[in-house]
């Protein structure tokens, strides 16, 4: 058991930013369709005070324009409702890591688009996908998204930027936590850039939350540092540990189950982050899935 404080592990920055929460910060995708305002008005009715929402359509890279006031009533609507950071998610289309030069300039403009847009939501997060190396050589994909990182990310950008842990399926990059560190120290923007865990694709990608939780963020501590871990993705798996699929199941329906998020919400090194569903349903279901957290958060380990 790791008997640490959370501040002991976070910057300064991270802790003055992360105020102690007597209720954890859960919530799940929302379509971004009707606006900002609109979400955060989803959220409220899904019992969330966080949520998840595309910067722009996920499977191409189309974006409305922005709305400022839109973007300001939102910001009011979070602040009213003491709401924990927002997780931004970039499109699954932005490949960092593409071979084709004319792939790798989309990821990159879409990256800085969007980040000039986050401006106008301040104090939140932007997550993507670290990228594949589609045949280029882990080393080589390393080393172009830490190179988009480090084109993109300048002084005008205020937005800490996460690279999300991923299954490791394929030429994916980021399934090992040591590629994550990596990426960072290459790009160095260290102090812009941090991770969000993904349970089901931690899990796939081989590490045993289940049985170990406590050892697998002591090597996350070692590897990257647990200052850098500012938000989770929730999602149970329909693989078994180690099985590099990436398919999310609802919480307590695949291998990882209930007792392990039972754990991971009411651990004292990840309680207070951003929680967010991306489970296999419908707003109902994330609804109830939401509840649920709620219960298990300082209720009986299942």
């Amino acid at each position: 058991m790791l008997f640490l404080s959370y501040t002991d592990f976070c910057g300064k920055e991270s802790a003055a930013r992360r105020t102690v929460s007597s209720m954890g910060y859960f919530g799940s995708h929302i379509s971004s369709a009707k606006g900002y305002l609109a979400m955060g008005r989803q959220a409220q009715k899904l019992g969330a005070n966080t949520f998840a929402f595309f910067t722009r359509n996920p499977r191409g890279g189309a974006v409305k324009p922005l709305d400022e006031a839109d973007a300001a009533a939102l910001r009011a609507l979070a602040k009213e409702n003491a709401f924990g950071p927002l997780v931004a998610h970039a499109p699954y289309t932005m490949n960092a890591a593409a071979k084709d030069p004319a792939l790798r300039e989309f990821a990159r403009s879409a990256m800085r688009e969007d980040l000039a847009r986050l401006e106008f939501l301040p104090g939140n997060y932007y997550n993507f996908h670290p990228g594949s190396h589609v045949g280029q050589g882990e080393e080589a994909g390393m080393r172009l998204i830490a190179r988009q990182l480090a084109d993109v990310l300048d002084g005008a950008v205020h937005t800490t930027v996460l690279l999300e842990t991923m299954a490791g399926k394929g030429s994916e990059v980021g399934g090992r936590f040591e590629q994550l560190a990596e990426i960072m120290r290459l790009s160095g923007r260290e102090e812009q850039l941090g991770v969000c865990l993904d349970t089901c694709h931690v899990w796939d990608a081989g590490y045993d939350i289940v049985r170990d939780l406590d050892g697998v963020l002591a090597e996350f501590d070692r590897t990257v540092g647990l200052a850098k871990l500012r938000a989770l993705h929730l999602n149970d798996s329909q693989n078994p540990l180690g099985a590099h699929k990436d398919r999310h199941a609802r919480l307590g329906e695949g291998h990882i189950g209930l007792a392990a998020f039972w754990n991971i919400v009411n651990h004292p090194l990840l309680k207070n982050l951003p929680m967010v569903l991306e489970t296999p349903n419908d707003d109902a279901g994330w609804a109830r899935e939401i509840a649920l957290l709620r219960e298990l958060e300082g209720g009986p380990r299942p």
